[in-house]
């Protein structure tokens, strides 16, 4: 791709206008999906930590109800981020991490806070450093991007079809394949990110985008996070 934006052309500084630009796109994603996890981690602890907020919720049906939802809400994501605004695309991913929080609370019911403390430190740095690969490498991983997503839809087959045979040793593979295909993702998603910047965008656009790159982010770090407590998680 080339990186100088077409609007200047070859003129002195188009290289340097583009960098600042993408620069400030990259933070605008980071900084959505850091919000987003935070308003998941007030959430979930304070669900968590309040009987008379998760009793009715995981002692009830309505659990199920609770788990599935951040899954509707990534569906609508996906299939009306076009025809949103900016400002609604922020507050739906606000509300979905929000809904996340409540279904992450029951963490709090089975492991001890200080080996949840302990996990998300691990998952951040994997997750630094994995999408600083993604955004420096010349490396073009979109075929490593195919084979990872091949092996997320294979783990969600493995996850359903373990529901019902409750086996430990497939929960063990399915947490180790798991925390390379979305650490895989990170990079990935990465640098697809910082490769459909483009200043030609209006800044509805970009914001959208960042919006967007900033799910596909937060996903992947939730995700390392819940498989690595399997490993790193101490039980109450």
């Amino acid at each position: 791709m080339n990186p100088i934006n077409p609007r200047y052309g070859a003129v002195p500084g188009a290289q340097t206008l583009f960098d600042e630009g993408l620069r400030q796109h990259m933070l605008r994603v980071y900084n959505y999906m850091g919000l987003g996890l935070v308003i998941t981690g007030i959430v979930a602890f304070i669900v968590g930590s309040t009987p008379a907020l998760y009793v009715p919720i995981f002692g009830s049906p309505l659990k199920w109800v609770v788990m599935l939802a951040p899954l509707a809400f990534v569906f609508f994501f996906s299939f009306r981020i076009q025809t949103m605004s900016a400002s609604t695309a922020q507050i739906t991913f606000w509300a979905f991490c929000a809904v996340m929080g409540l279904s992450l609370a029951s963490v709090f019911l089975v492991f001890t806070k200080t080996s949840i403390a302990q996990t998300f430190f691990i998952t951040a740095a994997m997750f630094g450093t994995t999408s600083l690969y993604g955004y420096t490498t010349k490396r073009d991983l979109s075929r490593m991007g195919s084979f990872l997503m091949m092996g997320l839809f294979g783990i969600i087959i493995a996850g359903i079809v373990n529901i019902f045979l409750g086996s430990s040793a497939l929960q063990f593979a399915i947490s180790v394949i798991g925390i390379v295909v979305f650490v895989g993702l990170t990079a990935y998603d990465t640098q697809n990110i910082k490769e459909q910047y483009s200043e030609n965008y209006d800044q509805e656009s970009n914001q959208k985008l960042a919006v967007f790159g900033a799910l596909s982010l937060y996903l992947n770090f939730v995700n390392i996070f819940q498989l690595l407590l399997n490993f790193t998680g101490e039980r109450e």
